[in-house]
């Protein structure tokens, strides 16, 4: 199964992006520095929804779903966008302009509260056999090629374990694009840029296909 280059993908997202929030700019969606502008139901409605949806369940496979997300692991990657710490393309015309306002106080009622709204429950698979080859993956890796188990620090059943992210339900699209970008080392990670470094594009579509399921 093959997968399209990441810089085509990412341009390619990034257009529909624009086209998912109703043509509006990233500046347009920027939050007020005023810490009293905001705060979470609003910032949520205002913002967060446009694109993530108001209970964290995105439309687009663009924009991850963040409903029972890890709060943790929001916390932090708001924290890097805030600081411009992560310079992957999508986070760079969304995420910096949309996070640079948020203070610490608005950070963590965003991730609370999404971090308490109902999953997405998973799509049927319509691969069950690479659904299969993914599960595999996830629960053991290929210690031949340095690739470890996902569940390691994922757990389980992909729900996530504090600052490592729930994976369980996402869309496949966006974490075919999430792998795909650190391994080209596009978006920054001390522990994924060397996990997914061996890693091939039938195995990412595996991967990405058991977990969009589960």
């Amino acid at each position: 199964m093959r997968i399209p280059a990441v810089h085509s993908m990412m341009l390619a997202a990034i257009a529909l992006a624009a086209m998912v929030v109703g043509g509006a700019r990233a500046a347009d969606l920027v939050v007020p520095h005023d810490p009293s502008a905001l705060d979470t139901t609003m910032l949520v409605s205002n913002a967060c929804s446009k694109c993530h949806g108001a209970t964290g369940i995105s439309i687009s496979p663009l924009f991850p779903i963040l409903a029972a997300q890890q709060a943790v692991y929001i916390d932090t990657e708001l924290k890097l966008f805030r600081q411009r710490a992560r310079s992957d393309p999508h986070a760079r015309a969304f995420m910096w302009g949309i996070a640079r306002g948020l203070t610490d106080d608005q950070i963590d009622g965003v991730a609370q509260y999404f971090s308490t709204q109902p999953p997405a429950q998973g799509t049927a698979s319509r691969d069950p056999a690479l659904a299969e080859r993914g599960k595999a993956l996830y629960e053991s890796g290929v210690p031949a090629r340095e690739i470890p188990a996902c569940n390691i620090c994922h757990g389980a059943n992909a729900e996530g374990l504090g600052a490592f992210p729930r994976l369980a339900g996402q869309h496949r699209d966006y974490l075919v694009i999430q792998l795909q970008q650190f391994r080209s080392q596009l978006r920054e990670s001390e522990i994924m840029q060397p996990v997914s470094k061996n890693i091939t594009d039938d195995e990412i579509a595996a991967v990405a296909e058991y977990l969009a399921s589960k």
